[in-house]
């Protein structure tokens, strides 16, 4: 690859209070290394809902079904958000500053409107994850928790990727070990994971891939957001290859295996029964607290591209908002979500096809000329239909297919530049 495909400039100071770059590319100068940038991504797969479903597939798959499973579906989200990660740390560019090419300057409001509501209706679920189950547990109502979550979390979130990393830094050790220790016990206990796996259900393996992927293939689509601070495009491929690889496979591997073994679909509920109260809030709010940081951030950056305001004061609002809405989130928003969740593979897959067909525009640093381009934006209509109606096959991967069609005739119809051969 060429260096000229790099379009983040040389000096290292943001605009004036913008920290974290809502508006422009991650300079040079501003990136951070590999265990920074992977810790930040071990903390965005590490989420309480991946071992929820790791806990179905346990049910549903037995053990060579669930291995299947997570492997095939890891290596298709690895190579989705390794793709983007790779243009994110390439360019230096947001998700939202990529789609300004990708689908116009105006045409760029719609995937980051998108991506913004859907990553803050996760924030809001996620403090309801935490909330109920332990108000329960404490026997409380789950308003004060609410807050206090909903307060620390969007604090974090507000200082940018610095107190991102601080927090994925502690979380991610305690998760892996929490989740490792309540596996083995689980494992131990039910005479082995052939053993544990023996009462599966009888889940078509399909259903399960398409489960493993959609786990994630939605926040993945801001891979950008983070990687855009990796000192190189081999520190954003590897960090980001791992976590949704091999951190996300452990997630549902601790769940699956705590899942099979007690029957239970949460795995907060899997290690109250194995006589884990304690560890089991730790490791609700720890791995809740990483995830709803990337997700906060991510909608700040979004916000700020419709709006033109700094990400900060947005990450505030948007925090406040899914904090409040958090219950009503929890019980209403899961249908919305599911909608979403069709529309934003599509915007990654649109993203990737313009970089690769025009990777050199992307070097220029230039403003798009493009108002709104309606092939992308189509692609994004056409796929999240396909994605959300269609009963075959893996959802997510039929919206990008069409998605990239659209595209890819719009681009042509509309007589835009031609694609580029890639540089070796």
């Amino acid at each position: 690859m060429t260096k000229s495909a790099t379009t983040a400039p040389s000096t290292d100071t943001p605009p004036r209070g913008d920290h974290d770059y809502s508006l422009e590319p991650v300079p040079l100068g501003a990136r951070r290394g590999f265990w920074s940038v992977g810790f930040v991504m071990l903390g965005f797969t590490f989420f309480s809902a991946s071992m929820s479903v790791g806990a179905r597939l346990g049910n549903g798959l037995d053990l060579t079904g669930f291995l299947a499973a997570i492997i095939i579906g890891g290596l298709i989200l690895a190579a989705y958000t390794g793709a983007l990660g790779y243009i994110g740390a390439r360019t230096g560019m947001s998700m939202d500053l990529l789609a300004q090419r990708a689908f116009g300057r105006a045409g760029s409001y719609l995937p980051s409107a998108l991506i913004a509501l859907t990553q803050m209706g996760w924030f809001g679920v996620g403090v309801a994850m935490f909330a109920l189950p332990t108000g329960e547990l404490l026997g409380i109502g789950p308003w004060p928790i609410v807050l206090i979550a909903g307060a620390l979390m969007t604090a974090s979130a507000y200082y940018g990727i610095r107190a991102i990393e601080i927090v994925s830094f502690i979380s991610v050790p305690l998760i892996a070990v929490l989740g490792t220790y309540s596996m083995i016990t689980a494992t131990a206990e039910g005479g082995g994971l052939t053993q544990v796996f023996a009462q599966s259900s009888g889940m078509p393996l399909v259903v399960g891939i398409g489960l493993v992927v959609g786990s994630f293939v939605s926040g993945g689509t801001a891979t950008p957001n983070f990687t855009r601070f990796a000192s190189s495009p081999r520190t954003a491929v590897i960090t980001t290859v791992v976590a949704f690889l091999l951190g996300n496979a452990l997630m549902f591997s601790f769940g699956a295996v705590g899942g099979a073994f007690t029957g239970q679909q949460d795995i907060f509920y899997v290690m109250i029964a194995q006589g884990l109260a304690i560890p089991a809030l730790i490791v609700l709010g720890a791995n809740i607290w990483t995830t709803n940081n990337n997700a906060l951030y991510t909608t700040g950056l979004g916000f700020a591209n419709v709006t033109k305001i700094d990400k900060r004061p947005l990450v505030l609002v948007a925090g406040v908002l899914g904090t409040l809405g958090a219950l009503w989130l929890y019980d209403n928003f899961i249908l919305w979500l599911n909608v979403l969740n069709a529309t934003l593979p599509p915007i990654g897959a649109i993203l990737i096809a313009d970089f690769l067909r025009k990777r050199r525009d992307y070097a220029d640093g230039q403003t798009p000329h493009s108002v709104v381009a309606w092939g992308s934006v189509l692609g994004v209509v056409a796929g999240g239909l396909v994605g959300w109606f269609v009963p075959v096959g893996i959802a997510s991967i039929n919206a990008m297919v069409v998605a990239v069609v659209c595209y890819l005739l719009g681009d042509l119809l509309l007589d835009r530049r031609a694609p580029e051969r890639l540089a070796s």
